[in-house]
């Protein structure tokens, strides 16, 4: 009886251990895993590297426009004419030389 149950225990141990993966599927696995996370890091890197190249180019073209608005702003201050001053009316001007004879004080 003990040479069985001895012999049954071994054989048991024997199957637990042939039932794992061995070194060499743990080491592909392994191997497989870390190509995933620099394939994902990669892409990442690329994602990261092309949204900063287009904040610089938004920056560019926000720089180009703010420029060209000022050129035009610019030319149309340009265009407009420089308004005179309207010639004051007799009553205008009678008030002025009130206010330089009182000082502005009133009466």
């Amino acid at each position: 009886m003990r040479k069985i149950l001895s012999l049954l225990i071994i054989t048991g141990f024997t199957a637990l251990l042939a039932c794992g993966p061995s070194a060499e599927e743990k080491a592909a696995a392994e191997k497989a895993r870390m190509d995933s996370v620099n394939a994902v890091m990669a892409q990442m890197a690329a994602d990261s590297m092309n949204a900063a190249q287009a904040a610089i180019e938004k920056a560019r073209q926000d720089s180009i426009n703010v420029v060209m608005l000022a050129d035009s702003l610019a030319k149309e201050a340009a265009k407009k004419p420089v308004s005179k001053a309207k010639p004051k009316t007799k009553v205008q001007k009678k008030i002025e030389e009130a206010k330089k004879v009182t000082g502005g004080r009133g009466h």
